[in-house]
C-alpha cells in the first residue's frame, strides 16, 4: 500500500462545495483510503493569468495499491467530474488535484513527475501538507516537509486559515 500526498484546490464557482464533493468522491472510491485531510486555507493565486480569484487549498494523505500513473489518472477523472478544463496553464479551475508524492517513488516522465516538481516552493501547498505530514521526507531533497516549509518566505495575506473541519 503506497502512502500518497495530494494537494486539493479550487478558485472557480462554489469552491467549498467543489472541494467537499471531491473529498466525498475520494472517500467512496474503493481503491483509495483517505487517511488524513488538512484544514482548508484561502490563498492568493500564484502565477497564471491576472485577475484570478482566491483559491481554497488543502492537502490529504491517501493510501492506495494503484500504480502511481493509474492513481494520477484517477485524480484527473475526479477533476473532470467537477468540470475541470485545462485551457490555460495555471489558470482558474473548479478543482485541482495534484499528486505530490507517492511513497518515495521518483519519476521524471513528462506524464508523471514525482515528487511534484514545485511543491516545495509553494506555501499554499506546504502549509497544509505540514498540518498532516510535517515529518515526511521529500523523496528527492531528503528534507522533511517542515524543514522545506521553514525555508519559504512568508508574505502578508498569502495564506489564511479558512476552516479547520470543512469536509462534512
Amino acid at each position: 500500500m503506497a502512502s500518497c500526498l495530494i494537494a486539493l484546490g479550487a478558485n472557480l464557482g462554489d469552491r467549498l462545495a467543489q472541494l467537499r464533493s471531491a473529498v466525498a468522491v475520494l472517500r467512496r472510491d474503493a481503491d483509495l483510503l483517505l487517511k488524513h485531510i488538512s484544514p482548508l486555507y484561502e490563498t492568493a493565486p500564484v502565477g497564471g493569468p491576472e485577475d484570478q480569484g482566491a483559491y481554497l487549498n488543502a492537502a490529504a494523505i491517501i493510501e492506495t495499491e494503484l500504480p502511481a500513473e493509474t492513481f494520477l489518472n484517477r485524480l484527473h477523472e475526479i477533476e473532470a467530474l467537477h468540470e475541470r478544463e485545462r485551457l490555460v496553464r495555471w489558470g482558474a479551475r473548479t478543482l485541482d488535484l495534484d499528486l505530490l508524492t507517492y511513497d518515495d517513488f521518483v519519476s521524471d516522465q513528462a506524464t508523471l513527475e514525482l515528487p511534484h516538481p514545485r511543491m516545495h516552493q509553494r506555501r499554499f501547498v506546504m502549509v497544509p501538507v505540514c498540518d498532516i505530514a510535517a515529518d515526511v521526507r521529500h523523496p528527492k531533497l531528503q528534507h522533511t516537509m517542515q524543514e522545506l516549509l521553514s525555508e519559504l518566505p512568508v508574505e502578508a495575506g498569502d495564506l489564511t486559515l479558512f476552516e479547520r473541519d470543512w469536509t462534512e
